[in-house]
């Protein structure tokens, strides 16, 4: 019939934008209130709510996707034949950096409760373009190690704490903001960086040296400085190498190429080349591994913080399409198969949240008990929330069923990045042996993870017979390195449970420990067992 249109949109949600990610993620909003002091949480909640709101927003939404469909582009020589090694990026991509730098992404070591208002706020902010967290992590992750120098620390330290972020390549002394990247690995190393060949050759100004060398991976190369490891005649040495040096020359870095990654596409990572590049020591010669190691302990949260952004972004997509989607006469979210695989989901995320924030509250905490927790929880952490980003995408983007494997829905963009936070910063057997390494050299962490999961003793019964399974495993050293993953595992599982039986919902705690400790649970998501309230861990996870 003439005139009949053919093309009346129906049964379709509405796109999840226009909302605060902060405050409508009940399980982060709670983690704040409860590890903020009080005497600041009014200011927190507020500057959270705000980033939310921008995070939630229609216009950086677009900016994200735009960051993506135009990928950071390598300009290694000038018109002329100048060599400048620069990386173009799109402006969305500044935009982005810029917001997360002026929220104060890179700011945690200077404010109070600073450490969890930061990871909160990275955790939104992975939510909108994760390609933006990787110079904001390095940036902010980079000031443990300069503070082996005080004379080092005092002159970066309020360049990278700053709220200003100045793209422009510059003698960092002339900026009021500056950001950090990082080079460890090497063509024939890997992880193993005590294999690296990059050479440091002592000049005669004490603490400067010239590099000859490369790097396979240098993240974050339009950075304003790096820290790098090389071979000095001490040993593996922490050295810090800037882009532009005070007289306004450039420093040799040569980038050779920019990587063509899976996903993570918005973001630049490359191979570099130093021939006579300067470098300044960061902390003694031939303790290189020890200098840097605060900056890994750091950049390996905030893998576990991005893992636990990705899957709640993830998830949020899921249940909003699922609360709007009708079939086979109602709304998906209500069909009791639907039911169990969002609710699981939604189990895996509150779970990683609660476990990154209770890192986060340890290191402004400080204290001794806090940092032997923190070096066995990190890697712990850091191995099982990184490895539960990918099936969580995967299966949230089945929810949406085909609408989900097309770019336009943003759930193939999770899916491409969520195996990211598994590999970098030491993939899951690195992490894994780190966790041994930590019960071998260091009783007082077992001691400090054992105190911390024993606040819940007696709440719930699954939970107090998975720490006893954990117990028997550490008693059985016999073998135990290739038993590392399984036990690591189980000591990550065992803090998630402990913190979700003290402070989360009661139905959420129920769940969890009924299928992730008590063993009824099948191999897939949606196979949590019955008598469970799955209807009320759904609505918790909605993004109202």
């Amino acid at each position: 019939m003439a005139g009949t249109s053919t093309h009346t949109v129906t049964n379709q949600p509405p796109p999840l934008a226009g909302y605060d990610v902060f405050t409508a993620d009940r399980a982060l909003a709670e983690a704040v209130d409860r590890y903020t002091g009080a005497d600041v949480l009014k200011e927190v909640r507020a500057e959270l709510s705000a980033l939310g709101r921008a995070a939630g927003s229609a216009q950086l939404q677009e900016w994200a996707v735009q960051a993506n469909e135009h990928p950071p582009r390598l300009r290694s020589h000038d018109r002329y034949g100048h060599r400048i090694d620069e990386v173009d990026f799109h402006p969305a991509w500044h935009r982005l950096l810029g917001k997360g730098v002026s929220a104060g992404l890179t700011g945690a070591w200077t404010r109070p409760s600073g450490h969890v208002r930061r990871a909160a706020g990275f955790l939104v902010w992975t939510q909108v373009e994760a390609g933006t967290c990787c110079p904001l992590s390095m940036t902010h992750a980079a000031v443990p190690a300069l503070r082996a120098d005080a004379e080092l620390a005092a002159e970066w330290e309020p360049r990278l704490t700053s709220t200003v972020y100045d793209r422009e390549l510059r003698p960092a002394g002339q900026k009021p903001g500056a950001l950090f990247g990082m080079g460890m690995t090497e063509k024939q190393g890997g992880s193993d960086v005590r294999a690296n060949t990059t050479a440091a050759r002592p000049l005669t100004e004490d603490g400067t040296y010239v590099l000859t060398g490369h790097k396979w991976f240098c993240s974050a190369p339009m950075s304003d400085a790096f820290l790098v490891l090389a071979q000095a005649p001490g040993g593996l040495t922490c050295l810090l190498v800037p882009r532009v040096l005070p007289d306004g020359t450039r420093n040799v870095f040569r980038i050779q190429r920019l990587k063509d990654k899976l996903g993570n596409r918005s973001n630049a990572s490359a191979e570099v080349e130093f021939d006579g590049t300067w470098a300044r020591r960061v902390g003694e010669e031939g303790r290189g591994v020890r200098t840097i190691i605060g900056m890994v302990a750091a950049t390996r949260l905030d893998c576990a913080l991005g893992s636990a952004g990705l899957m709640r972004q993830a998830v949020a997509q899921a249940v909003h399409h699922c609360a709007h989607r009708e079939a086979f006469g109602g709304k998906l979210v209500d069909k009791p198969l639907m039911r169990n695989v969002l609710a699981d989901l939604a189990l895996e995320s509150e779970a990683a949240t609660a476990l990154a924030l209770r890192l986060a509250a340890a290191w402004d905490d400080g204290g001794e008990q806090e940092r032997a927790f923190l070096r066995l929880a990190v890697p712990a952490a850091k191995y099982w929330i990184t490895k539960r980003c990918a099936p969580v995408a995967v299966e949230a983007a089945e929810c949406l069923g085909g609408n989900g494997y097309v770019e336009e829905s943003g759930l193939p963009r999770l899916v491409r990045e969520s195996p990211l936070n598994s590999i970098w910063e030491g993939a899951g057997n690195v992490q894994a042996l780190d966790v041994l390494r930590a019960l071998r050299r260091e009783p007082g962490a077992l001691d400090a993870c054992l105190t911390e999961i024993g606040r819940a003793h007696g709440a719930d019964h699954r939970l107090d017979r998975a720490v006893k399974d954990l117990f028997t495993e550490l008693a059985d050293l016999e073998g135990v390195e290739g038993r590392a993953r399984r036990l690591a595992e189980r000591l990550a599982l065992v803090l998630q449970g402990s913190l979700l039986v003290r402070f989360a919902p009661p139905e959420v705690a129920d769940a969890f420990c009924a299928s992730r400790l008590g063993g009824d649970h099948g191999a897939s998501f949606g196979t949590l067992p019955a008598g469970l309230d799955l209807e009320s861990v759904v609505d918790r996870a909605r993004p109202v």
